[in-house]
């Protein structure tokens, strides 16, 4: 039926002079349950499904959607999507135009080892108590109290995209999510949070892999030290090594959404900001040899899996940053028309209603060759930064800022007492130019990446190897400043 549908829609938008047509299925099923400081308090289901249906007439781009499946309503629909491309293109100096792209049929389907359906709820939500059981023990014994919001669910999605440049594809996957928020106090000592997003595009086994009672629980030991024994990051310039999770955001901020070509264009100023990177200066040094950040749909069990776009084309690898010179930008094909490029496969879309804009899905720094320990070996004085508790970026992606939660001096080669809440104030040139080397290993880490107005969360995947940055100047958390 919905083949059909899709099928009907591209077919009549093409007999009512459509340039171009796109219509989309998509499902998405999301599961959530929610225990805070050890009561169940959320256990819910949502359920959006509806075809949308994009035409591109006179030049302008036009869109509409319906939780309906019937011809009827497809009919009001692409009726409405034409009514608001004629009058867009009255109002455009420019026309639209599109990249010329081989388009995909293909069928992608990702099984899970073990559905998340397939456990019941009160399994689930026995699993939460437990790991909520080994926060509070681990608290305890600590001397700390601990207040605590964890969260598993699932985000399934199942997606058909035609269009009538000859686009067939077929999408199901599954996701699993876990999420937590835990706040350590102390009356002497304040407080300290925590908060951390896992997910990945595969059933309840994927929970089960992050072994979260154990994983968690030593967390908190570890949080708790530098609650109650954190000393004051040092004043003078030291050298910095940051873990994968603090890596991962700042590829995400600085140089995944400045790559973003309509947010280049200036698309993006009213809702999300512009770039510092403009078109003239793709092929600049704006980092270290040893840099190199990409974004890549494929990535197998990624939280923002997406092998093929909401246009058609087929994803791959987007080199960004390229040892340390600015390659390339995500695109759509109507940027990459306007760029004389190709698309890279970067429009997502978060929902049938939605149109699909320019997206980042798995962005991350390329590993290098060293070893955690050689990153730190001929350290004399420093500080490593293994998690932070929260990041700020300005419009540009330019200025960011990024406070540790846990954190360790350096001293001699070693690692040493823990650090409370050290502050890396920093321009992406600068940072990207003090990385002198990359770890080979790689971690990743879930997200919900917002953008565009109606305002769009998709889910994506952020990381990378430990770096060692080269003589830093740490601030002060503002409640320790003197």
């Amino acid at each position: 039926m919905v083949e059909d549908l899709l099928k009907y829609a591209v077919e009549e938008a093409g007999m009512l002079g459509a340039q171009y047509a796109e219509a989309r299925y998509q499902k998405d099923v999301r599961d959530a349950i929610l225990l805070k400081n050890g009561s169940p308090e959320i256990t819910a289901r949502s359920v959006d499904e509806g075809i949308s249906v994009r035409v591109l007439v006179d030049g302008a781009f036009g869109f509409s959607s319906t939780p309906f499946l019937s011809r009827s309503s497809l009919r009001k629909a692409f009726k409405a999507a034409f009514s608001m491309a004629r009058a867009a293109s009255r109002l455009r100096m420019e026309k639209v135009a599109l990249s010329e792209e081989d388009m995909s049929k293909a069928k992608v389907e990702v099984k899970p080892r073990i559905r998340f359906d397939a456990v019941d709820l009160g399994a689930k939500i026995e699993f939460l108590s437990e790991v909520d059981k080994s926060i509070l023990e681990v608290a305890e014994r600590r001397g700390v109290k601990a207040m605590r919001i964890l969260e598993v669910g699932k985000l399934d999605l199942e997606k058909w995209i035609m269009n009538s440049d000859g686009a067939d594809i077929f999408t199901r996957i599954p996701r699993t999510y876990f999420e937590y928020i835990i706040t350590l106090h102390s009356p002497q000592h304040g407080s300290i949070q925590r908060f951390q997003h896992l997910g990945e595009a595969r059933g309840w086994e994927a929970v089960e892999a992050w072994r979260p009672v154990e994983t968690i629980s030593d967390e908190v030991k570890r949080v708790s030290e530098v609650l109650l024994h954190g000393t004051t990051p040092p004043r003078d310039a030291v050298d910095v090594v940051l873990g994968p999770e603090v890596v991962g955001i700042i590829c995400h901020e600085s140089a995944g959404h400045p790559s973003e070509a309509d947010r280049v264009l200036g698309r993006e100023l009213a809702q999300g900001g512009g770039s510092y990177i403009k078109p003239e200066l793709l092929g600049t040094r704006i980092g270290s040899e040893v840099v190199t950040v990409v974004d890549d749909p494929r990535v197998s069990n990624s939280f923002g899996y997406s092998p093929y776009d909401d246009e058609g084309v087929p994803g791959r690898e987007r080199k960004l940053i390229e040892n340390g010179a600015l390659k390339e930008l995500l695109h759509n094909r109507e940027t990459a028309a306007i760029f004389g490029a190709k698309s890279n496969g970067a429009a997502r879309s978060a929902g049938y209603d939605l149109e699909p804009i320019i997206r980042m899905s798995t962005t991350y720094m390329k590993p290098g060759d060293h070893s955690f320990e050689e990153l730190i070996e001929d350290i004399r004085e420093g500080v490593y930064i293994r998690s932070y508790q929260e990041w700020n970026i300005d419009d540009k992606r330019w200025n960011q800022r990024y406070v540790g939660v846990e954190a360790y001096r350096i001293a001699g080669g070693e690692l040493r007492e823990p650090v409370r809440k050290p502050v890396l104030e920093i321009t992406t040139e600068e940072l990207y130019s003090s990385v002198d080397a990359v770890g080979r290993d790689l971690a990743f880490f879930a997200g919900y990446c917002g953008k565009g107005d109606p305002m769009q969360g998709i889910p994506v995947w952020m990381g990378g190897p430990h770096i060692r940055l080269r003589k830093m100047r740490l601030g002060l958390f503002p409640a320790q400043a003197d």
